[in-house]
């Protein structure tokens, strides 16, 4: 893809306020954007995530009133909810190690200095004590992936930050799991009725915020 192409798809890129409930994404399409989310890269490599994507309109319309009554979580053909671990035990690093001697063909214990560092920050630490914050922080950086990579498909979004998550936990049934409602995202296609589509974008200039030092 051109530079120039790839800066036309983010400035068509908007907060998607009504969706085409009439239009889906393609099965071919979606799972291209759910291996943009597997493909996330994430602090030590660990993916400490969940992506629940709901499809059962009962349990969309279970959300909507946790999610400030908005429309997009009903209209739009994917809506997906960023889940992040509340908790990081030894079985959940021991899979990891297992996985990366699985895939890359090596013994685990080539791993056990970076498992034994690993160990000392997220479980000994002081991070330790908010393995939620930091797993959530490494969750946007999948919503972040999710958008782009839509965008680059013209396929439109909406990250919705406006809802309840303990509400989303209980009806997603994720409470009794390790993992905690982070962030949702609406996926389809934008409504013709939405006159948000034509407002005019407004980012700061570079100089605002980027400096070279």
């Amino acid at each position: 893809m051109m530079n120039s192409n790839l800066l036309e798809q983010l400035k068509w890129r908007y907060a998607v306020k009504k969706f085409d409930s009439q239009k889906k994404v393609s099965d071919s399409d979606w799972k291209t954007l759910e291996e943009s989310l597997i493909l996330t890269p994430s602090s030590y490599g660990l993916q400490p995530w969940k992506f629940l994507v709901v499809q059962d309109p009962k349990v969309r319309k279970l959300l909507t009133p946790h999610s400030w009554n908005q429309t997009q979580v009903e209209d739009c053909s994917h809506f997906v909810v960023l889940a992040a671990r509340s908790e990081l035990d030894d079985a959940y690093l021991d899979f990891f190690i297992d996985e990366m001697s699985r895939i890359r063909n090596v013994p685990k214990e080539t791993f056990a200095g970076y498992k034994k560092m690993i160990a000392s920050d997220l479980k000994q630490g002081p991070r330790s004590k908010m393995i939620q914050e930091w797993a959530t922080r490494q969750v946007y950086i999948a919503l972040g992936n999710l958008m782009t990579c839509a965008a680059v498909l013209k396929i439109d979004s909406c990250p919705l930050e406006g809802i309840v998550p303990p509400k989303y936990d209980e009806i997603l049934k994720l409470s009794t799991t390790p993992y905690r409602t982070a962030v949702a995202c609406a996926v389809g296609y934008r409504s013709k009725e939405d006159k948000y589509a034509e407002a005019k974008k407004v980012r700061f200039n570079r100089e605002k915020v980027i400096e070279i030092i």
